[in-house]
């Protein structure tokens, strides 16, 4: 089995091939990758909640998708999301973040999906810059 580390490396790379053939990013963008880990069972709930509401919300407040996947590895493929959002810089990054956050649809909606107990357990993000030979930039 692969460790963890090894992993992100593999899907880092993966990542970037993949967006690079459906994305086209401008110079000086910056990329977040976020990983969710959910509590048991509340994986489906995070799913249904950005498939209908946290996609539009993050293109509303200026943050790009790029793309959302799951491990496949059994232990986290039932509990973790990971994506990655585009952002014209990390002052815009914070901006989107606190606008998102702030958003009435978004806190009526987070309200809501968390009726039956909190969703995320663990939210991890880092920002990256694309290298001058990445595929996307």
């Amino acid at each position: 089995m692969m460790n963890f580390k090894g992993l992100t490396g593999t899907l880092l790379a993966v990542l970037f091939i993949f967006t690079a053939l459906f994305a086209h990013a401008d110079s000086g963008t910056i990329f977040e990758l976020r990983t969710y880990t959910t509590f048991e069972g509340k994986l489906p709930a995070l799913h249904k909640r950005f498939t209908n509401h946290t996609l539009k919300l993050f293109e509303k407040h200026g943050m790009r998708n790029v793309g959302y996947w799951v491990p496949q590895d059994a232990e986290r493929s039932t509990n973790t999301l990971i994506y990655i959002v585009s952002h014209k810089s990390r002052e815009a990054a914070a901006q989107s973040w606190r606008a998102f956050s702030n958003d009435p649809e978004w806190q009526k909606v987070n309200s809501e999906s968390i009726k039956d107990g909190e969703i995320v357990k663990r939210v991890e993000s880092v920002f990256m810059d694309a290298t001058e030979y990445s595929l996307i930039k």
